[in-house]
């Protein structure tokens, strides 16, 4: 199978979106619209297999009827996210863990701005998002620290998600922080983090270089809305992170 993820279209709707994530995720695009006489769900059928990771850019019901039987086991199976044509959420539907799709769901967020869905239990049942702001060129090791220095007593492995604003999305020393620890990055646009101003103390060095009061606290409270913060902003050689713990249980 081709590791690199294909882009399925559901209608010519989502052209916008497939050239998007096509430049961004180096991904093949297929309109099976232009292949007459087959029906659309033959045609995925037939290659269905061909690509190790699929992208259906439309409904969760179409993906749904289209792998109809299509299916064999989570370790043999293609990954499969779904993203809406509106781009709202892309959707781990198939081999989250084993595949790659709720891996998958985060990268096709980030480029196109929509919410990742995730659903395997693994993830569910972490509570804690880490929100993180960092000066430029900030190695892992440096991330780590601060990560750790801010979580106390709590481990690394009860982070469900990192989450950080657009500026910082490539920023290579967080990057390979969240490729260590498998961890998935959530990635904000500063327009979204300015219309929610949660910032304990606001930063006036943040507000001139990055247009905002603050960063980690904002990331962290708009990727868990249900969640308290724990930690405020705390600040460590030149990384500043925050601890938002879901608080679904008690809702």
């Amino acid at each position: 199978m081709n590791p690199a993820p294909a882009i399925w279209l559901v209608r010519a709707h989502g052209e916008e979106l497939a050239a998007v994530l096509q430049a961004g995720l180096n991904a093949e695009v297929y309109r099976p619209w232009l292949q007459e006489g087959v029906s659309h769900k033959a045609q995925f059928a037939q290659i269905y297999r061909r690509h190790a990771q699929w992208i259906v850019i439309g409904a969760t019901g179409i993906a749904v009827r289209f792998l109809d039987g299509l299916t064999a086991d989570k370790h043999t199976d293609p990954a499969v996210v779904v993203l809406d044509e509106a781009g709202r959420f892309a959707i781990s539907l198939l081999a989250g863990h084993e595949g790659g799709a709720n891996a998958l769901a985060y990268k096709v967020a980030r480029a196109v701005g929509a919410t990742p869905v995730v659903t395997t239990a693994t993830e569910a049942l972490k509570p804690l998002v880490v929100g993180i702001g960092c000066r430029k060129g900030v190695p892992a090791e440096r991330i780590e620290a601060a990560v750790r220095h801010a979580l106390g007593q709590r481990g690394i492995e009860e982070v469900r998600e990192m989450a950080t604003v657009d500026l910082k999305a490539n920023e290579p020393g967080l990057l390979e922080f969240c490729s260590r620890h498998e961890l998935p990055l959530r990635v904000f646009a500063r327009a979204t983090l300015a219309a929610r101003p949660w910032v304990s103390v606001p930063s006036d060095w943040v507000r001139s270089n990055v247009g905002l009061d603050g960063v980690c606290e904002p990331c962290a409270l708009v990727a868990s809305p249900r969640g308290a913060l724990l930690v405020p902003k705390t600040c460590l050689d030149g990384v500043a992170v925050a601890v938002v713990e879901d608080k679904w249980m008690e809702i």
